[in-house]
């Protein structure tokens, strides 16, 4: 499934689950469906093989880092529905959303909640307790970055995430987690070294 597949299923499922979120879901022809942050490389749509992949970084948006890891191969659609579904609501918080477009900040938020929630519950009915926490880690230090004045980390933040979602935990990563935590200097350059292992 493509990185556009994905978020049109996101949007399917929205729409079909109704009530305020879904009267938020941008309709218009030719709405956006690009993420914010700095441009990825590679194009996921060459990767065919999640096992010729050696360095998760040439796979572009988080979700698809993600799903084309070997912990997500037995369910790689789910896995990357649920991340998309985490990956808007932290744009409702942070960033431009790509699916809605809500009047008011407070709205935001609570459809940003909203989805984590979402991606989180789908999570663990899959039983993978190691992904919910790596995906709660990456909403509470983007909070964390963001609460600094530091996108940029949130944007390695997200990619080191998505790579142990898909790839399982290293312990650069959890390092690169801890100097986050208490905003060291080295945190950035720390979690963008997790994020290509």
């Amino acid at each position: 499934m493509s990185g556009g597949e994905a978020l049109q299923r996101l949007r399917r499922l929205l729409l079909e689950q109704g009530g305020v979120i879904g009267g938020l879901i941008e309709v218009r022809p030719g709405a956006s469906t690009g993420s914010v942050g700095p441009a990825r490389i590679g194009d996921p749509a060459q990767i065919k093989d999640p096992a010729q992949i050696k360095d998760p970084a040439q796979i572009g948006d988080p979700a698809q880092r993600a799903c084309r890891g070997p912990r997500a191969s037995a369910h790689p659609a789910e896995y990357e529905l649920l991340v998309e579904a985490i990956y808007e609501g932290y744009l409702l918080h942070y960033g431009v959303p790509r699916l809605l477009r809500p009047v008011e900040p407070d709205l935001a938020l609570l459809a940003g909640d909203q989805l984590y929630a979402l991606g989180l519950a789908r999570l663990v009915r899959l039983g993978d307790i190691h992904a919910v926490a790596q995906l709660a880690d990456v909403i509470s230090l983007c909070a964390l970055a963001h609460g600094s004045g530091e996108p940029e980390l949130a944007y390695a933040v997200w990619d080191a995430g998505a790579r142990a979602v898909g790839w399982g935990g290293t312990g650069r990563h959890e390092r690169a987690k801890r100097l986050a935590r208490v905003r060291a200097p080295s945190a950035l350059a720390a979690m963008r070294e997790a994020a290509e292992l």
